[in-house]
C-alpha cells in the first residue's frame, strides 16, 4: 500500500502522486441526513443559500465552509477559528467520525436525466514548481487564497475537494467499472436532482493498481483553483503533516468526466445603450429579434448551440448578439499570449470590453459572476447593470490554455456535475 502522506517523497516533475487518507465522515443515518447535512461548494452558495442550509440541520457542513461569528455574541474568535472549534465539538460528540484504516473513494455523479460522472477522491500531492503533474487554467484572487488559507490552516482539514480532470487512463477505467457494480458504500441525491453515489475502497492491491494508473496521468484543476493556491500557501512551514498534499476529486478530462456549462458577467450600473455606442467600434452589434419567446429561454438554445460565434448582451428587456471583433480589439489582447487562450470569448470580453470598451475592473465589485442564465438577468435588473452572456469553451480548450502555460480570467469555466460539499472530509494530519 502507498505510504502515509507523511512519509511520501515529493511529487515527480509528471504524474499525479495519489495517496489514500483517512477520511472524517458524518455518522450515518439515513440518505436524508447526508442531504441535509451536505451543501453545494462554499463558492457556489449565496447569503441567503447559507442560512438555509444552516436552518436544515444543526451540523450541515455549510458552518465549517462558510463560518459566521454571530454579531454582538461577544465571541471574538476569526472566522476560521469558530470553524476550527466547531469542527472539534462535532468529533468529540460522535457527530463526524474517522475511519480507521487509509481508503480511495469511488464517487460518481448521476444528474438526473443527464450522462453520469465517476471520479476518484485521493490525496493528491502537491508538485514542485515546474511540473506538470497539476495544471492551473483560471486566475485567482489574493484576498480569496487568503480566506481559504486561513480555514485550512485553524481545522487542519480539507473541508471540500478540488477537481482535477486527468488524461484518460485504460487501466484505471477498468478499475472503475469493477468497483461499481459493487454496493456503494453510502447515497445521496441533492436538490438539484444529482445523485451521488460513494464506495470506500480499502483493499491493499487495489490502491496499489490505482495509484499507480493514476501516477501515469497528468491533470487540469476543473475547480478549486483558490483552495489550490490556499493548500500551497499553507505548505511553508506549516507544522501539519499531510500539508503537502490537496484532497481532490480525479475524474477522466473527456467521456466519462465533467462537461463544462459557461459562467457569465453582470456588469452593474450601466444602461444598454450606453454599453452598445461603447462596443460598437470594437464589435459587430446586432439586435436579436423578438419571437414571443422569454429572453432567457433564446439565451439557453443559443448557449446549447455550440458551434456558434460571439456573446450576448441583455438588460432583460433587449438581446443583442456581439460578433466579429475588429482588429483594434484583437490588438488589445496580449500578443505574446499562446493561440489556444488568445481566440478565447472570454478573453475578448475581458480586454475587448470590460477594459478596452466600458474601462471596467475585472473584480468582485466592479463585475459580478453569475453561475445560469436566470441568475444572469436577476443579477442584472438589481444592479441596474447589462448581463454578459458566454458560451462554455470545451474541456478540449480548457486543457490546451493549461498546457500552454496560460490563464483565463477568473471565473471562466463551470465544471459540472459538482461533487457535495461535507460527504467526504480529509483531516491533514493522517
Amino acid at each position: 500500500m502507498p505510504a502515509s502522506s507523511s512519509s511520501r517523497p515529493s511529487a515527480p516533475v509528471t504524474g499525479l502522486d495519489v495517496r489514500p487518507f483517512r477520511a472524517l465522515t458524518y455518522r450515518q443515518q439515513d440518505p436524508g441526513h447526508l442531504a441535509r447535512v451536505s451543501s453545494p461548494a462554499y463558492d457556489l452558495v449565496t447569503p441567503s443559500g447559507r442560512e438555509r442550509l444552516a436552518d436544515s440541520d444543526p451540523h450541515n457542513v455549510v458552518r465549517l465552509i462558510l463560518p459566521v461569528v454571530g454579531a454582538g455574541s461577544g465571541d471574538h474568535r476569526s472566522s476560521a477559528d469558530l470553524a476550527a472549534a466547531t469542527l472539534r465539538r462535532w468529533q468529540e460528540d460522535g457527530v463526524l467520525v474517522r475511519d480507521g484504516e487509509p481508503a480511495l473513494w469511488l464517487y460518481e455523479l448521476c444528474p438526473a436525466g443527464g450522462p453520469a460522472t465517476a471520479g476518484w477522491l485521493a490525496a493528491v500531492g502537491l508538485p514542485p514548481v515546474g511540473s506538470t503533474a497539476v495544471l492551473p487554467h483560471e486566475d485567482t484572487y489574493p484576498v480569496a487564497v487568503e480566506g481559504r488559507r486561513a480555514l485550512l490552516a485553524a481545522t487542519g482539514t480539507d473541508l471540500e475537494p478540488i477537481v482535477l480532470a486527468h488524461d484518460p487512463e485504460p487501466e484505471l477505467a477498468a478499475l472503475t467499472a469493477g468497483v461499481l457494480e459493487e454496493l456503494p458504500t453510502m447515497t445521496v441525491e441533492d436538490t438539484d436532482g444529482v445523485v451521488h453515489r460513494l464506495w470506500r475502497v480499502t483493499e491493499r492491491h487495489l490502491l496499489d493498481r490505482l495509484t499507480t494508473a493514476l501516477a501515469r496521468t497528468d491533470a487540469v484543476i476543473a475547480d478549486g483553483h483558490h483552495r489550490f493556491a490556499a493548500a500551497r500557501a499553507n505548505q511553508p512551514g506549516a507544522a501539519t503533516p499531510g500539508s503537502d498534499s490537496v484532497l481532490a476529486l480525479l475524474t477522466p478530462m473527456g467521456p466519462g468526466g465533467l462537461r463544462v456549462d459557461p459562467i457569465h458577467r453582470v456588469v452593474p450600473e450601466l444602461d444598454l445603450d450606453t454599453a452598445l455606442r461603447a462596443a460598437a467600434d470594437g464589435f459587430r452589434v446586432t439586435d436579436v429579434p423578438a419571437t414571443g419567446v422569454p429572453l432567457a429561454e433564446v439565451v439557453r438554445r443559443w448557449i446549447a448551440t455550440p458551434d456558434g460565434a460571439g456573446f450576448l448582451l441583455s438588460d432583460g428587456k433587449r438581446l443583442v448578439h456581439l460578433t466579429g471583433p475588429t482588429d483594434e480589439v484583437l490588438a488589445a489582447v496580449p500578443s505574446e499570449a499562446p493561440a489556444a487562450w488568445r481566440r478565447l470569448d472570454v478573453v475578448l470580453v475581458h480586454f475587448g470590453l470590460l477594459a478596452r470598451a466600458w474601462h471596467r475592473r475585472d473584480d468582485p465589485e466592479s463585475v459580478l459572476i453569475a453561475h445560469s442564465v436566470a441568475e444572469a438577468f436577476r443579477l442584472a435588473g438589481e444592479r441596474s447593470g447589462i448581463a454578459v452572456l458566454l458560451r462554455a469553451p470545451s474541456p478540449a480548450d480548457v486543457a490546451a490554455v493549461a498546457r500552454a502555460g496560460a490563464r483565463m480570467p477568473r471565473k471562466s469555466t463551470l465544471f459540472v456535475p459538482k461533487p457535495r460539499t461535507g460527504l467526504v472530509l480529509r483531516p491533514l494530519s493522517d
